[in-house]
C-alpha cells in the first residue's frame, strides 16, 4: 500500500489534501505541519510520495527537498504552490522536485498528477532490478496510437533503457521519465487531438471527455505519435513528433518566468525544460527533441562495475 506524506504547516490544507488523496484507493496518509516533522516521518516509515508546501516555519519546502534529494533520493516531491511563492517554486523544480501543483488547482489536478508520479517511481524501482548490459549505442522507434495506456507503458519502457545503459542516478531517471510523459502527453492532448490547454483551465472534466472522444473520431483517430530514442555513452536524445496542425511556439508564455507558473498553458514545457539539458521545437511545432547528457562519465562507471565485480 503506497504511502503518501502530507506536508504543510496549515491544518486546513492538510486536511484538504488529505481528502482528496483519500480518493485514490489503497493509500496509507501521513502528515507533517513542517519540514523537520516530514524528516522524522520519513525516518520512522519511507513513503512512496511526499507533497510538500513551500512556505513553512522551521524548516521551509525548499529546503525540505534539498535534504529528502540528498538522503532519499527514490522519494519523488510534488510541490504545493501558493500565491507568492512562484519563484521558490522554480527553485524547488531545479533541486529536485518531480513536479508542481499550484493550491488553486489542487482539486481538479493533485489526484491525477500523483498518480502518474507514482506509477512512474513505482515501475523505476522495479526496473533497477533488471540486469546492466554494456550498449554502446541503442536506438528505438514508435508508432503508437492516442492511447494514454500506451503513453505510460513506452515511458515505463524508456526509462528501462536508461537504466540498461547506467546512464544517470534514480532521480534523474524519474525525471526523464517525467519530462518525456509530459512531451508525449502534449503530442496526444495538444497535437493529435488539438485540446487547447484553456479548456482544462476552465472546465477539467470536459478536457478529459473530449479527449475521450476525439480518440474515436475522424480525422484524430487516425493520427499517431513518433517517437525515436537514441541513447550513447555521452547522452540520450528523445525526439516527439504528432500528426497534428503544429503551433506557433511564440504563443507561449515564458514557462521560466514564475508569473506563469500556475498557468496550465506551458506547464510541460517548464518540466521538461526543467528536467532535461536541452529541447528544441521544430519549426512547425509538432515536433520536440529532448537531450539529456550522461550524468557521470562511461568509462569511470564501467571501471566502477570491473573494480565491484572483482571484490
Amino acid at each position: 500500500m503506497p504511502t503518501i506524506l502530507v506536508v504543510d504547516d496549515s491544518a486546513a490544507d492538510r486536511i484538504r489534501v488529505g481528502g482528496l488523496m483519500k480518493k485514490i484507493p489503497d493509500v496509507n496518509i501521513v502528515f507533517a505541519s513542517n519540514g523537520v516533522e516530514a524528516l522524522e516521518a520519513i525516518e520512522d516509515h519511507i513513503p512512496d510520495i511526499v507533497l510538500t508546501d513551500l512556505q513553512m516555519p522551521e524548516m521551509d519546502g525548499l529546503e525540505l527537498v534539498s535534504t529528502i534529494k540528498k538522503e532519499y533520493r527514490l522519494i519523488p516531491v510534488i510541490i504545493l504552490t501558493g500565491e507568492g511563492s512562484e519563484t521558490v517554486a522554480v527553485q524547488a523544480l531545479q533541486q529536485g522536485a518531480a513536479s508542481y501543483v499550484s493550491k488553486p488547482r489542487m482539486a481538479k489536478d493533485l489526484r491525477d498528477i500523483v498518480e502518474r508520479v507514482l506509477s512512474t517511481a513505482e515501475a523505476q524501482s522495479a526496473q533497477t532490478r533488471l540486469m546492466t548490459y554494456r550498449m554502446t549505442r541503442n536506438e528505438t522507434e514508435f508508432c503508437i496510437e492516442n492511447d494514454p495506456a500506451l503513453i505510460s507503458s513506452l515511458v515505463s519502457y524508456l526509462q528501462e533503457e536508461v537504466t540498461r545503459m547506467r546512464f544517470c542516478d534514480e532521480t534523474e531517471r524519474l525525471r526523464v521519465g517525467i519530462a518525456l510523459d509530459e512531451a508525449i502527453l502534449n503530442a496526444y492532448y495538444h497535437g493529435n487531438l488539438e485540446i487547447s490547454s484553456a479548456l482544462r483551465e476552465q472546465d477539467h472534466q470536459a478536457y478529459y471527455n473530449l479527449a475521450e472522444e476525439r480518440r474515436h473520431q475522424d480525422p484524430y483517430q487516425s493520427r499517431r505519435i513518433h517517437i525515436t530514442a537514441t541513447l550513447t555513452p555521452e547522452k540520450a536524445t528523445y525526439i516527439v513528433r504528432d500528426e497534428g496542425a503544429g503551433f506557433d511556439q511564440s504563443t507561449l508564455p515564458d514557462p521560466a518566468d514564475p508569473a506563469n507558473l500556475e498557468k496550465p498553458c506551458g506547464r510541460g514545457v517548464l518540466l521538461m525544460k526543467t528536467f532535461m539539458d536541452e529541447i528544441h521545437f521544430s519549426e512547425t511545432g509538432n515536433q520536440v527533441t529532448l537531450v539529456k547528457h550522461r550524468s557521470k562519465p562511461f568509462l569511470d562507471d564501467c571501471d566502477d562495475e570491473e573494480d565491484d565485480d572483482d571484490i
